[in-house]
């Protein structure tokens, strides 16, 4: 694990400290109500901790309490690691953003888009353009997730054994050339919706590279900050610090287990699926060391990874035309919420405060994982927060809008 990091004082940043402390205490509520088994919450400015707090467990009917080297899945918190490790490919020159998928791809070269009728008999029309790595890196390749249950092509995706993190039976190169065979939900850089693009891009990552998408992670990004205890995988050594995750019931609204922190895990062993969608695990401190890099613009303690311009370009809005994810969205699921915002290579982007659910600055860029953990970056404050906890799925609480407006609460200069 990784050396606890000093943590300053507040005031020395410009942040409240009985401030910060509200955001223990409100969280609390939802873990005395049962409602949360634990989190983890971190907020940082100026490159500096000045608030890392647990409450509760890592695993409630063990009794174990949650720590703050506890290893969480972190989901689609995976996919922007994913997308800097092919922006990394970029800058080596080895593809440009307009190129398309089936150049490197070839299974990709006559995709077909959805125009009516069952998933047992259906038509298919051309698309109207080639699909890009820049449709891949902003969700606007025509894509989606099996799990929606929204349209036929959902369904497609599960009679595959296509679902994105939980896949089990497909290599990630197999996947690939099973979505090929699947009909778009559109053409692409029509609409926007949350898909399995990310995994697609983490194969593009394994072919450009010529390594396996968990050694290029390792060996690029893993190793060179210091994530320590980020992989694919928990080894037995690890086991220990691995929470439980929870599930809540949209029905009966009852709680249950999802996956246990233990050697019965999937996460237990190397997977089949290398998901640079979602497959990742992680703590606290190793996520804060990634985030930290991106907001220093490529570097963390001497050791850069990319360029600040990378990081930048990065964090611009991408969609066509300047859009904003409301006006594109085809999406029966985001992490979050679309108004106010546009999305760049791998993150969305903050574009107008006064819009979004809550307080904020332009230029913030965020996800969250489907186990309700969530990351934002400011750097108009250069402002870090984090929350780390495990219940699916993260539309559940509005955790996300919460954290927010008791972190900026906080904010004294």
């Amino acid at each position: 694990m990784n050396i606890m990091p000093r943590i300053s004082k507040p005031e020395d940043v410009g942040l409240d400290a009985d401030r910060l402390a509200n955001i223990p205490n409100y969280f609390s509520s939802y873990v005395d109500r049962g409602k949360l088994a634990g989190f983890s919450t971190l907020v940082s400015r100026g490159g500096e901790i000045a608030h890392f707090e647990i409450r509760g467990n890592r695993d409630r009917e063990r009794g174990l309490p949650m720590e703050k080297d506890t290893i969480f899945r972190i989901y689609s918190m995976t996919k922007p690691i994913t997308s800097l490790a092919l922006m990394m490919l970029y800058e080596e020159g080895h593809f440009q953003l307009n190129h398309p998928v089936s150049r490197y791809i070839p299974e990709f070269k006559n995709l077909k888009v959805w125009a009516g009728g069952t998933a047992e008999k259906y038509e298919t029309v051309p698309c109207v353009r080639e699909m890009t790595i820049r449709d891949l890196l902003t969700h606007t390749s025509g894509l989606t997730y099996g799990f929606m249950y929204a349209h036929p092509v959902d369904q497609l995706y599960r009679n595959a054994g296509i679902d994105g993190a939980n896949t089990v039976k497909l290599t990630l190169k197999e996947m690939v050339t099973a979505l090929a065979d699947i009909p778009l939900l559109f053409s692409p850089g029509e609409q926007w919706s949350y898909s399995v693009s990310t995994d697609v891009c983490g194969y593009l990552v394994e072919v450009l590279s010529g390594r396996p998408l968990d050694e290029f992670l390792a060996s690029r990004i893993f190793a060179p900050l210091g994530m320590v205890d980020t992989g694919f995988f928990v080894p037995k050594d690890k086991l220990g610090r691995f929470a439980t995750n929870y599930f809540k019931d949209p029905k009966s609204g009852k709680q249950g287990i999802m996956d246990i922190g233990d050697e019965s895990s999937s996460y237990a062993k190397p997977p089949k699926f290398l998901s640079g969608g979602g497959g990742l695990v992680s703590t606290m401190i190793d996520y804060w060391r990634f985030c930290q890099m991106l907001l220093n613009g490529g570097e963390l303690e001497g050791v850069r990874l990319c360029s600040p311009k990378t990081i930048e370009f990065m964090t611009l809005n991408h969609l066509p035309g300047g859009k904003r994810m409301n006006e594109m969205s085809n999406s029966a699921f985001s992490e979050l919420a679309p108004a106010g915002a546009g999305f760049g290579l791998g993150f969305q982007v903050t574009l107008d405060p006064a819009e979004s659910p809550t307080i904020g600055s332009p230029g913030n860029f965020s996800w969250g994982g489907a186990a309700s953990t969530y990351f934002w970056i400011d750097p108009e404050e250069e402002m870090i927060a984090i929350f780390m906890t495990q219940l699916y799925p993260s539309s559940t609480y509005p955790l996300r809008p919460q954290l927010q407006q008791l972190v900026y609460g906080a904010v004294i200069d």
